[in-house]
């Protein structure tokens, strides 16, 4: 029997970073721009994200929670110049980039699955590191099959090789965008980038393809306590790891449990993770998991999500930076303050959470790459110390050898005179 969902939607997340001295030029460029809106999040409206997080996190991600009252009605009467400068002194911003309507598409052929972009949203952080992040939910088909196929399509359309060939046979039928290639336009258009150079240098520390995250509800009769989960497992494995339903590889158990993070905190329900990709799979035996669960997982564990591929990223920009050895001393100013207000700040007191939040540090090898620029710091700062102290002793030297000089020069000045 075919595996069906009962209901579905994904988010891609493309990365991507921009000058850190234009920062407040780009958030300019963003407020000029008719299509997009500056998103401020409400204590009423967005409760369970408000008392989610921790106020020091919530502070860094959604610094506008504030901006209420005779605040928000002085913010809304600045000119655009003034609501630039508010929002780049408060670090993170969050823009919405208004669709005119809801964008229908389609991934394949004549019998190709239609989908829907529902949301496209855009998160930066005045390091200049950004989040170009679109929603998207499969239309008038609950074959899981599908959702596998779009998943493991759609994430490569942002690739540099989608120029080259009808990628994966992506179409997509919409008076918005005439093709696919259009979309990958669009993210140029907002992202900024138009310089194939620069895209090439971040290329080690972001992703040309998407990060995909993804949930699913598989109807009850697939997944309940009646049947058994290893008749759904592949199906399963292939969606944790964003590949085709025709992957018929054997799946290398070891191999798996190698790659992969599964959290399964519900009965119905397992998250996983991986570097690429952060997703759910659950069962409608469980009306939580197709009420509540979706929502706070587009919201609460979302942006934990893009917080951690954030962290991710910040560093491994620093570890790049070491090329660079005349900026040393900045790059170490910007790793202490990282330190001091983002490194090993507990996130939400929700015991769920903290597990995301941990799972997501080892996935990502979090760890691994604060260890690594760390030690480069100290051996670095280290060496600069040697060399200004060998620099302080060569003065030293120098102005004792003029001391002598000149107290030699006194003294038989002196006798000279004492004849």
């Amino acid at each position: 029997m075919e595996l069906k969902t009962k209901y579905q939607y994904t988010y891609f997340i493309h990365p991507y970073i921009i000058d850190e001295t234009k920062y407040d030029k780009y958030i300019l460029k963003l407020l000029k721009d008719k299509k997009c809106s500056y998103v401020i999040f409400e204590k009423e409206k967005d409760l369970d994200i408000y008392n989610f997080f921790l106020p020091n996190i919530r502070k860094i991600l959604f610094p506008n929670f504030e901006l209420r009252g005779e605040k928000l009605k002085e913010f809304h009467k600045l000119n655009i110049e003034g609501k630039k400068k508010y929002i780049v002194k408060n670090g993170v911003a969050c823009f919405t980039y208004n669709l005119a309507e809801d964008i229908q598409g389609k991934v394949g052929t004549e019998d190709g699955i239609f989908f829907k972009i529902e949301e496209i949203e855009i998160i930066c952080f005045d390091t200049g590191i950004c989040f170009f992040t679109m929603k998207t939910h499969l239309e008038n088909t609950n074959r899981f099959t599908d959702l596998l196929d779009f998943n493991y399509r759609f994430k490569g359309i942002n690739s540099e090789f989608l120029a080259l060939k009808n990628y994966e046979n992506i179409k997509i039928q919409t008076d918005t965008f005439k093709d696919i290639k259009d979309i990958s336009e669009l993210i140029r258009q907002v992202t900024g980038i138009y310089n194939k150079k620069v895209n090439g240098e971040k290329e080690d520390i972001t992703n040309f393809q998407f990060y995909t995250y993804s949930y699913v509800c598989i109807e009850r009769d697939f997944w309940n306590e009646k049947t058994n989960f290893e008749n759904i497992e592949n199906d399963f494995l292939k969606f944790a790891n964003v590949l085709p339903s025709n992957y018929h590889s054997d799946f290398n158990k070891a191999s798996w449990e190698h790659n992969l993070h599964v959290i399964e905190k519900l009965k119905y329900a397992k998250t996983t993770l991986s570097s690429t990709s952060a997703n759910v799979m659950c069962s409608g035996a469980d009306t939580y998991n197709y009420t509540q669960l979706p929502y706070e997982y587009e919201n609460q564990y979302f942006y934990m999500y893009i917080f951690s591929l954030y962290k991710k990223i910040f560093l491994r920009k620093l570890n790049m930076e070491f090329r660079e050895y005349d900026k040393i001393i900045k790059m170490r100013e910007k790793f202490i303050k990282f330190t001091k207000e983002i490194w090993n700040k507990e996130i939400t007191l929700d015991d769920t959470g903290a597990l995301y939040d941990k799972t997501l540090n080892k996935v990502l090898a979090l760890e691994e790459i604060y260890e690594e620029i760390k030690n480069k710091y100290e051996v670095i700062y280290k060496d600069l110390n040697i060399e200004k102290n060998n620099i302080y002793y060569s003065i030293i030297v120098i102005l004792l050898i003029f001391s002598l000089i000149f107290n030699t020069v006194n003294i038989l000045f002196l006798m000279y005179l004492l004849r």
